[in-house]
């Protein structure tokens, strides 16, 4: 089983949708892809007159920010993507954490970040469900907030949820696709990366912002038993650049 994160960036590769088809039908019933669209929030943002703010590598959402997350990530990025894997021929179904109670997460910080959440529970068996029915699942990163009584939704760092989705299905290889080639250290990427010296990267400053947090979840991942984590871009999907490598044990770089 492998899990596929693909950012917002990577979207408007037009060459993402035939490279995800291809990882589907290698391996078909085993691959989730899940989706980011902060460009497009970004955006959306803007045009009501906010402006995006980020804490680690992770947005800060207010409860009015939620809504614009809905529709730009839930709403206009899912299906985006939805449709252009469909005309890929691949049965893809988008659905959103929210969906079914699909991610279960609790607030990280109010303070700091408003309305984001951590996730704590998968309904694995849903999405087992839809992989066994023929369907590639292409999941948005929201969630229900088991924190409130009365749910309510929680915006969740993709790779967070890409992580905690992994772990769920008991993948064997998680991917994080963005517009970089594999994590950054000392200006020039590295092949492997074990997760002892990739924390020291995050915990010096060598890698931040959005790299950070792709390291944390890695290593999360890791941790929880996902035997290998790959930082890259689209080129991890053709198998024209491999990424960067993480693993539990350590590797030379």
């Amino acid at each position: 089983m492998r899990v596929i994160k693909v950012g917002g960036r990577v979207q408007e590769d037009p060459a993402l949708a035939d490279a995800l088809a291809r990882a589907w039908t290698a391996a078909p019933g085993a691959t989730c892809v899940v989706h980011g669209g902060g460009d497009a929030v970004s955006a959306l943002q803007r045009a009501m007159g906010g402006e995006p703010s980020f804490i680690a590598g992770r947005r800060v959402t207010s409860a009015r920010d939620l809504d614009l997350v809905r529709m730009a990530v839930s709403g206009a990025a899912n299906k985006r993507l939805v449709s252009q894997l469909v005309g890929a021929g691949i049965a893809a179904i988008g659905i959103s954490g929210e969906d079914g109670g699909l991610i279960g997460a609790r607030a990280i910080d109010a303070e700091r970040w408003g309305r984001v959440g951590a996730p704590s529970v998968v309904q694995a068996a849903m999405l087992r469900h839809l992989l066994a029915g023929g369907y590639l699942p292409v999941i948005s990163p929201l969630a229900r907030d088991l924190g409130r009584a009365d749910g309510g939704p929680l915006n969740v760092n993709g790779d967070d949820a890409a992580a905690a989705i992994a772990v769920a299905l008991d993948a064997t290889e998680l991917l994080l696709v963005s517009d970089v080639d594999g994590v950054l250290l000392d200006g020039a990427p590295v092949r492997t990366l074990d997760a002892e010296r990739a924390c020291a990267a995050v915990a010096s400053g060598a890698a931040h912002g959005g790299m950070a947090a792709k390291i944390d979840a890695a290593v999360r991942a890791l941790d929880a038993g996902v035997a290998v984590v790959r930082i890259g871009g689209i080129g991890m999907l053709t198998g024209s650049a491999p990424g960067t490598s993480l693993a539990r044990a350590q590797v030379a770089a």
